[in-house]
């Protein structure tokens, strides 16, 4: 199964119209003579087709040159994730690889054939002067069938699909230009399964008396942040199951994102449910945690070691440590798989879903955002301000890090909600919002290096034990201690800026 990213546009084009010549655009040196070629695709979804509302198509394609599996995963507003699986036997179902990466959406559903698309398809491909292929331009005849065994024809129609290759945005754009000047036209339909589908996707419920919260309200403001939240963990989901680069990093900020906001604006928030989603959240953190502690402290101890003068290093003190963080971080991925494949979290996904769909909420939800956001960021500040003020009181050691590390969640806290209300405060909260930014940083870093100060300092207990030198071990954990109090001076810094009086003015 590949994967790589596909940056494409489509215009709906008239029956009679010829695709124009567009070897005369910049960089272009050549174009190919048109390929044809008829393939039919069978598109997958849920029976109440919410791949498909989401912009993901499942399809597995016979004929032409991408006989398969097909997944196209959204990842922005015109870049797609496209993942790729063999053509396999039918009754078998989706390919386990594919539907992995779909499961956040698929839940508890099942997979079924929704659709199959016939085409018949002329692709030209434009080429620069050294052969390569810049971009695809693919003449699509298409007709839609129901997957049936008596498949009836449900529609037909052209349209013109183009493809960034090796080319740049700017090709594509003077592109689109040339076809649209042709007649190409944008489609009504966001693609060629939705418009096979036609009326059978869900509509969109008719809002209730009180859904109608205006966009200025406390409620809409904090329901719109939750929903884009919501969204964006579902980007995420996928890239954490195939074990990408900084995978767990990026889905755990999420996680820490839906917690601190269903803690700082519960008020406008229904109680229950929210308080529940807390808890479940914060198993969802504990796991992909100790996944990305694992993963980062194994690439920061290894750039620790390659650092060291070869004559310091005594023993196999990276062996012993890659070894033992990568069996412990085997076990924390296994165990983030196992959560994110459990009914547990499809519950959680589905209580999200609710939560952020249109309901009823408290009375302070309708009251206007500006009135209401600014007190509840001055309640967590309140608190980052007590867990600063035992931090900075407390002597070197394990009780300053004790308090420290609350400093860090209380920080960590404080900036995402100001993130929440910078569109409705403005440039105050902006700024505000960058400092929490920054302090949360520093802090992360300094927990960090503590992590890694605590594994050196086991680590090398262990290798003791083993017979082995713990010297370096020792040296290690001392240059980590040396960059956390370094650390301490620059927090204490940006502590002074952040807590000026000016900077919270709008918090009152």
């Amino acid at each position: 199964m590949g994967h790589h990213r596909q940056i494409d546009a489509k215009l709906e084009a008239p029956p009679e119209v010829a695709v124009p010549d567009l070897s005369g655009l910049p960089g272009v040196a050549s174009a190919d003579p048109g390929e044809r070629y008829v393939f039919e695709a069978a598109h997958w979804d849920t029976p109440d087709l919410r791949l498909t509302q989401a912009r993901i198509t499942l399809r597995r394609r016979s004929g032409g040159p991408d006989d398969g599996w097909q997944l196209n995963v959204p990842v922005s507003a015109d870049e797609w994730l496209d993942v790729r699986a063999p053509p396999g036997q039918e009754a078998s179902g989706v390919p386990a690889g594919l539907a992995a990466v779909i499961a956040a959406r698929v839940r508890e559903s099942t997979l079924q054939p929704v659709a199959t698309l016939r085409t018949a398809r002329t692709v030209r491909r434009l080429r620069d002067a050294h052969g390569r292929v810049l971009l695809e331009v693919a003449d699509d005849a298409v007709t839609s069938t129901t997957p049936t065994a008596t498949a009836a024809v449900v529609d037909a129609w052209r349209e013109w699909d183009i493809e960034l290759v090796q080319g740049d945005r700017d090709l594509l754009a003077r592109a689109l230009t040339r076809l649209r000047s042709a007649g190409g036209s944008s489609p009504q339909w966001p693609s060629k399964l939705t418009r096979a589908l036609g009326d059978r996707l869900v509509a969109t419920p008719a809002e209730s008396p009180d859904d109608q919260l205006d966009p200025r309200c406390a409620g809409a403001v904090v329901r719109e942040h939750l929903a884009s939240l919501r969204d964006l963990l579902l980007v995420r989901d996928p890239r954490v199951r195939r074990d990408q680069p900084g995978a767990a990093q990026q889905m755990l900020v999420v996680i820490r994102q839906l917690r601190a906001a269903l803690a700082t604006f519960r008020p406008v928030l229904e109680r229950g449910p929210s308080e529940l989603m807390r808890t479940e959240l914060g198993w969802l953190a504990g796991l992909l945690g100790a996944d990305r502690d694992a993963q980062t402290a194994g690439e920061g101890l290894t750039d620790l070691v390659a650092r060291e003068p070869a004559d310091l290093v005594l023993g196999p003190v990276a062996e012993r440590l890659t070894t033992s963080l990568a069996a412990e971080r085997a076990g924390a991925h296994h165990r983030v798989l196992e959560a994110l494949g459990s009914v547990r979290y499809y519950r959680l996904l589905d209580a999200l879903d609710a939560l952020v769909a249109a309901g009823p909420l408290p009375k302070d939800a309708a009251k206007p955002a500006v009135r209401v956001l600014p007190g509840l960021v001055r309640h967590d500040w309140e608190r980052l301000a007590k867990a600063w003020k035992a931090a900075s009181s407390a002597l070197p050691g394990a009780d300053r890090d004790r308090h420290l590390h609350s400093a860090f969640t209380a920080s960590a806290r404080v900036r995402y909600a100001a993130d929440v209300v910078v569109p409705t405060m403005g440039g105050s909260a902006d700024k505000f919002a960058r400092s929490a930014k920054e302090l949360q940083s520093l802090l992360a870093n300094h927990d960090d290096l503590l992590k890694r100060g605590a594994l050196l300092l086991n680590t090398g207990i262990e290798a003791s034990a083993a017979g082995e030198s713990s010297f370096t071990y020792g040296r290690l954990h001392a240059v980590e201690q040396a960059r956390a109090a370094h650390l301490e001076e620059r927090i204490s810094a940006v502590w002074n800026k952040i807590s000026a009086p000016r900077r919270r003015r709008w918090m009152s």
